[in-house]
């Protein structure tokens, strides 16, 4: 497990609301679906880094079936409803994560009106 992959406890909660690509041992056309977990640390490294898709590392799979996953999930609305529910039950358990950004501008990045000089000086 690399830094910033999912543990154990993160992906029990998450994998009950991810959809089920295919069941094992059902023929189907293709390879088999990629295992959600190792997508999921594909689609969090490539999200965490900015990289482009093609560089995800090849531990996580390959970089079309992640990328192809993220878009079909995306689609389909499934990172909503997973955002939902972790919303909910953080709610429900009393656990609340805050962030707060702070960036200075200059007085004049504000848009406020400018401060005539004094004439002469």
């Amino acid at each position: 497990m690399s830094r910033g992959d999912l543990t154990e406890v993160e992906w029990r909660i998450l994998r009950v609301l991810l959809p089920v690509e295919r069941e094992p041992g059902k023929r189907g056309r293709g390879r088999p679906p990629a295992d959600n977990r190792n997508v999921i640390n594909g689609i969090l490294w490539r999200l965490r880094t900015g990289a482009p898709w093609r560089d995800v590392p090849e531990k996580y799979g390959n970089w079309n079936s992640i990328y192809r996953r993220f878009r079909r999930w995306s689609t389909c609305g499934v990172w909503e409803s997973v955002a939902i529910a972790l919303a909910e039950t953080m709610a429900e358990s009393g656990h609340y994560n805050i962030d707060s950004t702070t960036v200075r501008a200059h007085v004049s990045a504000a848009g406020g009106k400018r401060m005539a000089r004094p004439v002469g000086k």
